[in-house]
């Protein structure tokens, strides 16, 4: 797709993350086993023939920025277009601090006038899913739309996580009636998918509108703001789609990831998901070991049982330890006779012989990074 380029939101601190986006962007989250969150829609785009990328980045955004290098896994490291990644940065007129997502895009706005290609697709990175994007752009052309708005039926939400959404009323022909951003009682089960496409001048022209008006904020000021006035078009999605907006909705998406026909279609399907690969001898599995249904990332050394969990790189379960339906990080020591269940475990956590950790399935306990138990 030589006509279109991308711009992705590396999203606002998100406390409801708790220690997980303590000292990371919610973009550079692990998810299942290997990647991270901007995988998925980074590997969207390039499957989909997108070369000119621009990542806006705001908050904890080291890691971020290390996972995605010179854009090489990604073939993104190249003489024209590429990968391009734009943090805040102080001036004596700016303190750099992004006031919202518009003014985010807007204090990049050279990169998109720079840019040659028509369209624009604005995107959010804290989702995961499979799309190529040319379909979405050919049904943007043909209903004459100015804004198209990728949009997925909810019904497998829960009534809160879908005031975590963007929630949507869409008629007969595919036209956004109304949409609401997060709303506390959403009218439908229609919500967006953080997924957008316009043409790229009008793109900065409604940027440059929202900035002489003192306005912010991508989806309340560019998209909601101009419902009324602009042909602004739904495009609905029928896959498999999870945002990592919560706990609980973070863990379920992992969870879900043990469900094979849902890696064969995240992982096989409209092509792969690149991530920054790490050089690691295999797992190793003891005699001991008993592992059934999950995920076990290279490095790993298995001497206890392991089932329905999502192990990382380098993590030890030692002799008599039982880990259940757990997410257990890089680097991660589970001690001997150790017990977890409905655990989210970060980087580099030492969990002590005989400890005992259970959580909920519908809220895991978290143990954040480089802690002691």
């Amino acid at each position: 797709m030589k006509n279109a380029m991308g711009i992705i939101l590396t999203g606002v601190n998100n406390n409801r993350l708790r220690e997980l986006s303590a000292v990371r962007s919610v973009a550079a989250i692990p998810v299942g086993g290997k990647y991270r969150a901007i995988d998925f829609v980074l590997s969207n785009m390039v499957n989909s023939g997108i070369t000119n990328i621009g990542v806006i980045t705001q908050y904890n955004f080291r890691s971020l920025v290390d996972h995605l290098g010179s854009g090489k896994e990604w073939d993104l490291d190249r003489k024209n277009d590429g990968l391009f990644i734009f943090p805040p940065y102080l001036s004596m007129e700016d303190t750099g601090w992004y006031r919202g997502t518009a003014d985010a895009i807007y204090s990049n706005i050279t990169f998109l006038k720079r840019s040659n290609e028509d369209y624009v697709i604005v995107t959010h990175a804290n989702c995961v899913y499979k799309m190529l994007f040319n379909d979405m752009i050919d049904y943007h052309i043909e209903k004459g739309a100015d804004i198209t708005i990728a949009y997925r039926d909810m019904n497998d939400f829960s009534s809160e996580d879908l005031t975590f959404l963007g929630i949507m009323e869409v008629d007969q022909n595919g036209k956004i009636t109304d949409m609401e951003e997060k709303p506390l009682h959403p009218k439908t089960t229609l919500g967006s998918m953080g997924i957008y496409i316009m043409k790229r001048e009008l793109l900065i022209s409604l940027l440059e509108d929202c900035n002489a008006h003192g306005n912010y904020d991508f989806v309340k000021d560019v998209l909601i703001g101009n419902v009324k006035t602009l042909n602004v078009y739904g495009y609905k999605f029928e896959g498999y789609w999870r945002t990592l907006s919560s706990i609980p909705l973070y863990y379920r998406c992992n969870m879900e990831l043990l469900n094979p026909e849902i890696r064969e279609l995240l992982a096989v399907k409209h092509g792969n998901v690149y991530t920054k690969v790490k050089d690691e001898a295999p797992a190793k599995y003891n005699e001991e070991a008993e592992v059934r249904n999950s995920i076990v990332a290279d490095g790993c050394i298995i001497e206890g049982t392991v089932e329905n969990c999502v192990l990382f790189r380098e993590v030890t379960v030692k002799k008599g330890a039982v880990v259940r339906d757990s997410i257990i990080m890089q680097g991660t020591v589970i001690g001997e006779n150790s017990s977890l269940q409905n655990t989210i475990v970060d980087k580099n956590v030492v969990i002590t012989e005989g400890k005992q950790l259970r959580g909920e399935s519908n809220w895991p306990i978290i143990v954040g990074r480089r802690t002691v138990i």
